[in-house]
């Protein structure tokens, strides 16, 4: 018959108290490890969010700078015409 094998009585307290060592070791890094993906996460969030702000920024002042190229155009006496061709309204001179 196989031999036992030895109850956590019988074992020696110095290789249970490495053992506990070694695995208590092994949870901190996991926890460490979590909390830098966490945190990564968060980074990665503020990031989006951030680009998201600014592309709606920018998408703003475009609408705004093709607004003022319209009214400079209308100013100037330029009608913008149907098509590709562009040209310059009568000098009223």
């Amino acid at each position: 018959a196989a031999p036992a094998e030895p109850s956590m009585a019988e074992t020696d307290p110095k290789t249970v108290q490495d053992l506990t060592a070694v695995v208590q070791t092994l949870l901190q890094q996991m926890q460490d490890k979590f909390q830098t993906i966490k945190q990564l996460s968060h980074y990665c969030t503020t990031i989006i969010v951030l680009n998201s702000s600014e592309l709606d920024d920018m998408s703003c002042r475009i609408d705004d700078l093709e607004k003022n190229i319209a009214d400079l155009m209308t100013q100037a006496g330029v009608e913008e015409l149907e098509g590709e061709n562009k040209a310059p309204a009568p000098n009223k001179s």
